[in-house]
């Protein structure tokens, strides 16, 4: 059935927010932290980019292979190509592409008497903020239970429409 590949959808997304969750948690057992060796870097605050797993090239291919056809290609406008194709979903959802470092700055503490403080005295916090990070975990896991109540629904529409036709 052609309405089970939005269990994928969810799926992905769960998989992805969870992912999500576990870079949030891992910045907040590292908030508090200093640079460990001289002239390092403490640890760095990790973000989570989310992308589309639909590759627009792949669609952009199927638009231009069906312009060739020998039908106009008029009649292959934005959303007719969707619903005439079947397969229209089977590679979406979402993916996480890559963690990054956040860009804000390290926090300053003066300590001259610390042995990893720098030439002016200062050793750095790392840049992770408990408030931020608190946030972050709660609008993913707001969303972690959205993607749960949509594969629930699902699963419902499932089962219902099984036990309509006897199977």
């Amino acid at each position: 059935m052609a309405f089970l590949t939005s269990l994928d959808i969810g799926g992905s997304a769960l998989s992805a927010q969870r992912l999500r969750m576990d870079v949030i948690q891992q910045n907040i057992s590292m908030q508090g932290t200093y640079n460990t060796s001289r002239g390092a870097d403490p640890y760095c605050r990790q973000l989570t980019v989310f992308a589309e797993k639909k590759i627009f090239s792949d669609v952009l291919d199927k638009y231009v292979q069906m312009s060739n056809m020998d039908e106009p290609a008029q009649k292959y406008r934005k959303g007719t190509y969707y619903l005439s194709h079947p397969n229209k979903y089977k590679s979406a959802g979402v993916m996480a592409v890559e963690v990054i470092d956040d860009d804000a700055p390290f926090v300053p503490v003066y300590d001259p008497d610390n042995p990893l403080a720098d030439d002016e005295g200062y050793i750095y916090q790392t840049n992770v903020s408990n408030t931020k990070e608190q946030i972050d975990l709660m609008a993913a896991q707001r969303s972690y239970e959205a993607n749960i109540s949509a594969v629930r629904a699902v699963q419902s529409m499932y089962s219902k429409a099984m036990s309509l036709t006897g199977k």
